[in-house]
């Protein structure tokens, strides 16, 4: 068995205590504030530079939830991530929050806000940013606009005024992170990664519940200890992971212990969420982030769907990935409609999918477990073909 990364080992307890981490506790007890978002299509440089701590909103990403509050509020057609954010909140678990930063990117998200606007009215600011569906000229317009606006939103209500020194040192910050998340995903290229796909989700999980720079620190020591050690994850197989919102690191363990190597993800907690910098070379912040958001790593909603499934065609050359797991939570109609035609492109490219069709938080059950060990057998049996042809 390998031995645990001490990074890793301090983001598992940083990860224990979601939604309330301790980091944002000590945020807090500084007297500071935190604002949430639920999308990445949220900008969070400029809540970072308002003075706040952004942070995401999840369910508990440890397990699959009773929901029985939530499905009070939100129909049980809505997908079971935004019940689980909701079903925290109504349990009090988001109280410690000064403000929430919705998106209009999917009905469940904009339900959600609305319910949580509604019915707890403990948080002081909710603010929805519409984010267009499309990358053109008058769709950067619009976004922009929006952008301004909840820079407008956040100096209004905190009081205080975000300059543009402010946002460029956000800016620089964020991409920082970016930049050292590259180079960790940048391992995970290797024949035998020194870490695993499970242990990378438990770190963008941490991301999201503690302050920017701190983490940047944390991004910097884990990568001096994997060059420093001669860790390595065995695997037969080497996989992509793709679909809804998707952050329980025991999902994504359960394939890891039947022989496989998650080595990327096209998602909106990982590559989706943090590959692509903001130009620093813009000459208006607000602009040079609003131009990045919207051309990001595209959600299943935007169109056309060839920006995304590119990206997707480009990982999954740069990490020789043999197969792709499509997890699919149960209502999620972005990645739902968008599914049959990444398949049928991937197939053609000789590379088979594996759908799950699953609830929020899921872990490994059995029938997952069970789909998911003949599928790998289905991968080995053509790796092991494809070398008998090349003798």
């Amino acid at each position: 068995m390998m031995q645990e990364l001490s990074t890793i080992a301090e983001v598992k307890n940083i990860n224990a205590d979601s939604p309330f981490t301790r980091p944002i506790k000590d945020w807090k007890e500084q007297g500071r504030k935190v604002v949430a978002f639920q999308c990445n299509y949220v900008p969070g440089e400029i809540i970072w530079a308002a003075g706040a701590l952004p942070i995401r909103i999840t369910g508990d990403f440890y397990r699959e939830m009773e929901l029985g509050d939530a499905d009070s509020y939100l129909y049980i057609t809505t997908c079971s991530f935004c019940r689980s954010c909701l079903q925290l909140a109504l349990i009090g678990k988001y109280d410690f929050l000064d403000g929430y930063i919705s998106s209009a990117t999917c009905d469940g998200s904009r339900r959600l806000a609305d319910i949580w606007g509604q019915y707890i009215g403990h948080i002081p600011l909710i603010h929805t940013l519409t984010v267009p569906r499309k990358m053109t000229a008058e769709a950067h317009q619009l976004y922009c606009l929006e952008i301004k606006g909840l820079k407008d939103k956040l100096e209004e209500h905190f009081k205080v005024r975000i300059t543009q020194e402010s946002l460029w040192d956000a800016i620089k910050l964020f991409n920082k992170t970016r930049e050292l998340l590259l180079k960790l995903y940048e391992t995970r290229k290797a024949d035998r990664p020194s870490i695993s796909g499970a242990e990378t989700m438990e770190l963008l999980n941490a991301g999201f519940r503690m302050p920017r720079d701190k983490y940047n620190g944390l991004l910097e020591r884990l990568l001096d200890e994997l060059q420093s050690t001669n860790r390595r994850v065995n695997g037969s197989v080497r996989l992509m992971i793709s679909g809804s919102p998707l952050n329980n690191p025991e999902f994504i363990r359960a394939i890891e212990e039947q022989g496989a190597l998650v080595v990327i993800d096209e998602l909106c907690m990982g590559t989706s969420y943090w590959l692509d910098p903001i130009d620093t070379s813009h000459p208006d912040p607000l602009e040079a982030i609003s131009y990045r958001y919207l051309n990001k790593f595209p959600c299943a909603r935007m169109v056309p769907y060839d920006n995304r499934f590119n990206k997707i065609f480009e990982l999954v050359r740069e990490y020789r990935v043999d197969g792709m797991i499509a997890q699919l939570i149960r209502h999620c109609a972005p990645y739902s409609h968008d599914q049959p035609l990444l398949r049928e492109k991937l197939e053609a490219m000789g590379i088979p999918v594996l759908e799950l069709d699953v609830e929020y938080g899921m872990g490994g059950s059995g029938q997952i477990k069970t789909r998911i060990q003949a599928f790998l057998e289905i991968l080995m049996g053509k790796k092991s073909n494809e070398r008998k042809g090349t003798l």
